[in-house]
């Protein structure tokens, strides 16, 4: 594998990154430009899978995304419907990976734009999620799979585009269908079309540069190949830079971050279970939305694990809380009980998972 930086990883991290800030001024929520997990979550109360009165707005970003990569794949001929993998045991991957994300309060991507704003406990959530990774790769070397994919009909691969499509169509017609967030997150949003554009734009170059932040960290440790995690570096400097050119930067700190608690241990483990699930997945949600644009019924099903893994998060009280402020005084947040062994149920599920699709158990046997 070449150890060369690609240009184009850096042109597609500092384009996501632009992207975010841009967002962000235009109305989204602050350290969240792009968050899959908060926008697939935002998506899930929308359509009122969950109840939770704050998270609830049809997000353009996430149609974007998976249009961008099927016009990208289908220009480039690279296009291929196909499915067979695993399905089942993704979509309960998929449910865990944004459980973890969401008592973290965000997904490897808004980690970095976390990073970029000054949030010192996505730090914290960063080396979660590399111990996740680290713990991904050793069920790799011990030869992890969950088989091959097959050659399927377009329609499958068109499938998850052509509803998601049909969804943004129906709540730019008649948005009475949606439930919509009067406050909090899901109450602040940037302009649909534009949204929707720029997704495209981002979805477009991640599926042509192979952007994600788990294969690049997964390359680092196992090959030595910076390529990948180059472009996240880059989404870090244009957020960086962004927020300090529009003065939105206000130090590194812990406390009074954005839609973030300053429960460190909770921020740390719920980042291991998307590191750990991602690498088993093959790819960082993210990867998973543009791998589905492409044509992949397997990641499809993942994005939809990942919808209904959102949907759980909030009907059960899974999803962490974020640190407030209330008559002058600082309140942490954190996570429930239930949210907490949640966390535990994901990593007993992820090790059995990566236990009976490896060679150790049989080496065991033998």
């Amino acid at each position: 594998m070449s150890k060369r930086i690609n240009p184009l990883v850096l042109i597609a991290g500092a384009v996501v990154g632009a992207a975010a800030v841009l967002l962000t001024a235009l109305g989204n929520p602050a350290n969240m430009g792009f968050c899959i997990a908060c926008f697939v979550r935002d998506i899930a109360g929308a359509t009122k899978l969950h109840t939770a009165a704050p998270v609830q707005y049809f997000r353009p970003e996430i149609v974007g995304l998976v249009l961008g990569s099927t016009v990208m794949a289908l220009v480039s001929k690279e296009f291929k419907a196909r499915a067979g993998s695993s399905p089942a045991t993704r979509f309960v991957i998929g449910a865990f990976v944004m459980i973890g994300a969401l008592v973290f309060l965000g997904c490897p991507l808004r980690m970095v734009i976390r990073m970029g704003g000054g949030d010192l406990n996505a730090f914290v959530g960063l080396a979660g999620f590399f111990l996740g990774i680290l713990i991904g790769v050793f069920f790799l070397k011990k030869g992890f799979t969950l088989k091959r994919t097959y050659e399927v009909t377009k329609t499958e691969g068109f499938a998850l585009p052509a509803v998601l499509a049909l969804l943004f169509v129906i709540f730019l017609a008649a948005p009475s269908f949606f439930a919509f967030s009067e406050s909090g997150p899901g109450s602040k949003y940037a302009p649909a079309a534009l949204s929707l554009l720029v997704a495209m734009v981002v979805g477009a170059l991640a599926q042509k540069s192979r952007l994600c932040m788990v294969g690049g960290m997964r390359d680092a440790v196992m090959f030595r190949d910076f390529n990948l995690l180059s472009g996240f570096g880059a989404i870090f400097a244009v957020v960086l830079l962004g927020n300090v050119v529009l003065s939105k930067f206000t130090g590194f700190s812990t406390l009074s971050q954005p839609i973030s608690h300053s429960s460190e241990l909770w921020n740390l483990l719920g980042m291991t279970l998307v590191g750990w699930g991602s690498v088993l997945l093959g790819g960082c949600p993210l990867r998973q939305l543009i791998l589905a644009g492409e044509g992949n019924g397997d990641s499809a099903v993942t994005v939809l694990g990942m919808l209904v893994g959102a949907a759980f998060a909030h009907n059960f009280k899974l999803a962490g809380s974020a640190d407030s402020v209330a008559d002058g005084v600082y309140k942490v947040g954190g996570v429930a009980a239930s949210g907490k062994i949640a966390v535990f149920i994901g990593f007993a599920v992820l090790l059995a998972i990566s236990l009976l699709n490896s060679a150790l158990l049989k080496k065991e046997a033998k």
